[in-house]
C-alpha cells in the first residue's frame, strides 16, 4: 500500500514554475531518493508534503490511521500529528537547551496534558512527563547519543547534531521521514554512521525520503530514485536504470558517474 502518493503536483510561486505536474509514490519502510541539480525543486517538493507550503496545483495523499487522506493545504504541525516528520537541510535545535530537552520537545506533540494537570501536577500529568522522558532516552539510544543526554545541543560536533535532529524527528512517531542532506558536511565515518541509522529506521517500517548530494551514499541505500530538473520529474527507478538514464547524465549526474 502506498503511505504517500504525488499525483500531477505544481508550485508556481509568481512567474516561477518549481516543481511542473510531477507525480510519484512510496510504500511503507522504503527509502526513496529524491535527487537533481541545485534548483530542480526538491526542497519545495518536501515544504509541500510537510505543510511548509500549499501546492498550486495536483494533489497529495497520504495513509493516516488506516485510511487515505488529500494532505494539501494542511500546516505543518498537522501533518506532524498524521505523521510526517522532517529534518533540515541547516540543522535547527534548541542549541542552548540539553541533548534530552530537544528530544523532549519532538514527544510533545503526541502528549495529552492540559492546563489543569500543569497548573495543578495531577498524578496522570507526572506519569506522562515520565513516559516523554523515558521514550526520549529510548530514541537517544537508537541514534547512539545516550550518553550526552544532559550537553547542550549547540556542544555536540556537527555529525551528532544531525543525528539528534533525527532523534527529535523519530520521537514525533513518524510513519514518513524526510531527510533533507543529512550527510551534508559528514566525514566519511559519520556517512558510514548514518547509512546505517538510515537502515535501521526502515526496518522499524518507516518510510524514508532522501534528498542527498552524495550519490554514492544515494545509489547505495535507496531501491528506488526520483529525478528532478527544473521542476520536471524526468526520471524514476532504480540505481542502475537512474545511472544510465540520457536525461539524467546530462541534467545531474555527468559521464564519471554514469560510468562509474
Amino acid at each position: 500500500m502506498n503511505i504517500l502518493e504525488i499525483d500531477s503536483l505544481t508550485m508556481r510561486f509568481g512567474g516561477l514554475l518549481a516543481l511542473a505536474d510531477v507525480s510519484f509514490n512510496t510504500v511503507k519502510g522504503e527509502i526513496l531518493g529524491l535527487i537533481g541539480p541545485n534548483g530542480a525543486g526538491k526542497s519545495t517538493m518536501f515544504n509541500c508534503i510537510s505543510g511548509v507550503l500549499k501546492p498550486t496545483g495536483g494533489d497529495m495523499f497520504f495513509e493516516t490511521s488506516g485510511r487515505k487522506m488529500r494532505i494539501n493545504g494542511y500546516k505543518p504541525e498537522k501533518m506532524t500529528y498524521f505523521g510526517v516528520a522532517r529534518t533540515f537541510q541547516n540543522v535547527r535545535l534548541f542549541t542552548a537547551l540539553t541533548v534530552l530537552d530537544n528530544v523532549r520537545i519532538g514527544r510533545h506533540c503526541r502528549t495529552k496534558a492540559n492546563f489543569f494537570g500543569a497548573v495543578f501536577r495531577t498524578r496522570s500529568q507526572k506519569e506522562e512527563e515520565q513516559k516523554i522522558v523515558d521514550d526520549s532516552m529510548n530514541w537517544l539510544k537508537f541514534v547512539g547519543l545516550e550518553k550526552y543526554v544532559f550537553y547542550t545541543a549547540g556542544g555536540l560536533s556537527y555529525g551528532f547534531q544531525r543525528k539528534l535532529e533525527i532523534a527529535r524527528s523519530l520521537a514525533t512517531e513518524p510513519s514518513l521521514l524526510l531527510l533533507d542532506e543529512p550527510a551534508a558536511g559528514m566525514n566519511p565515518k559519520e556517512t558510514r554512521d548514518l547509512v546505517d541509522l538510515i537502515h535501521r529506521i526502515s526496518d522499524l517500517g518507516i518510510t524514508v525520503i532522501l534528498i542527498e548530494h552524495d550519490m554514492k551514499l544515494v545509489m547505495s541505500i535507496c531501491k528506488r530514485l526520483v529525478v528532478l530538473d527544473h521542476g520536471v520529474k524526468i526520471a524514476q527507478g532504480g540505481p542502475r536504470e537512474i545511472r544510465q538514464n540520457p536525461k539524467v547524465v546530462e541534467a545531474y549526474l555527468g559521464r564519471g558517474a554514469a560510468d562509474a
